[in-house]
């Protein structure tokens, strides 16, 4: 009980490292300048996102000691994390050309499915498939495209601190729902860590998430989501669903821009959350709509699939349809 009182010390700290980090990218000029691809207009410091890598990755083997969790998720999420959260730090710094970025994706991928024990059975209308090396393989593809939609989606103030928070809350009650409480302090100690960041970046934003941060993310929750489905094969759907719109947004306005011809690794601002960012003139309202959608749409249907009420690709398809309109309505992927 007493590693369950460490959430609060983390939140506490995420806060106040991000606001040290703040003053750090001022102090270096690690600025970002508003430019015709950019969602904000004002000079922003970024790279708060290392303050939850941090808090994050030290509090994680001292829960799993605490705790006496195995080894095993603790190890993946440490070495994948750490890795992708470098990679991001060394680009926010510089620039990795995007080749190399997506070699070490890959491989931060490779060593989570290690420890993980690769992709387990998946569920499909009640049959369990065990897809052996091509669902390994699936998931590795897996883990690099959630990492680097999570990316693409930090775009507007609040949003990618919001979607981590409700999802994390969501995958933490499905577990308490089934049972199994012990499993629900991983993505709570990554909620609490992106709390203590989001005060300093809810709109509108005192500091950006960064490269580091967006990518940690990424790769923790696709982790965290295979976690899960080697205890309920149900729970893998639960989760995609609870990412859906992040998922939606980002895989719709890739496909747009792959079938026009676009260079997909160069930055843009055609995302769905940043036309309705500009539609309404402001960050916060898509923010929030988010967080809305989250926990008053795609929370209830994951908890019916993670509980085993619904078969888990119908609720996938019920949970993203709503979103595919609102891609479409707000014009994911169209030219600017």
């Amino acid at each position: 009980m007493v590693a369950w009182w460490l959430l609060p010390v983390v939140m506490v700290f995420a806060l106040g490292m991000t606001g040290l980090m703040r003053r750090y990218a001022l102090a270096r000029s690690i600025i970002d300048i508003p430019n015709a691809r950019s969602s904000h207009s004002v000079p922003t410091p970024r790279g708060g996102g290392l303050a939850i890598v941090l808090c994050f990755l030290i509090a994680l083997p001292a829960l799993t000691l605490l705790l006496s969790m195995p080894w095993g998720p603790t190890l993946a999420l440490l070495g994948a994390g750490a890795s992708v959260a470098l990679v991001g730090f060394l680009d926010d710094h510089g620039h990795i050309a995007a080749r190399w970025r997506l070699l070490l994706h890959f491989g931060a991928a490779i060593w989570a499915l290690i420890w993980l024990g690769g992709l387990p059975p998946v569920q499909l209308f009640g049959v369990s498939l065990a897809l052996g090396w091509i669902g390994h393989i699936l998931a590795a593809f897996y883990l690099v495209w959630v990492l680097n939609l999570y990316n693409f989606m930090d775009g507007i103030d609040g949003i990618a601190g919001v979607e981590v928070i409700t999802v994390c809350l969501g995958g933490a009650l499905l577990y308490w729902l089934k049972g199994h409480a012990d499993l629900a302090i991983f993505p709570l100690l990554l909620a609490a860590a992106s709390a203590g960041f989001l005060y300093w970046n809810f709109p509108p934003a005192k500091i950006f998430m960064g490269d580091a941060g967006s990518g940690f993310l990424g790769i923790t929750l696709g982790v965290l989501s295979l976690q899960a489905a080697a205890f309920d094969a149900n729970w893998f759907w639960a989760w995609l669903i609870l990412l859906g719109v992040f998922i939606v947004d980002a895989t719709y306005t890739l496909l747009r821009r792959l079938l026009r011809g676009d260079k997909v690794y160069e930055a843009h601002r055609s995302h769905a959350y940043q036309f309705a960012s500009r539609h309404f003139g402001r960050h916060l309202p898509v923010t929030l709509g988010v967080a809305t959608i989250n926990l008053v749409w795609l929370l209830p249907l994951a908890l019916w699939v993670g509980v085993g009420g619904l078969d888990g690709l119908i609720g996938l398809l019920l949970a993203y349809a709503p979103l595919l309109g609102l891609a479409v309505k707000f014009r994911a992927g169209a030219l600017e």
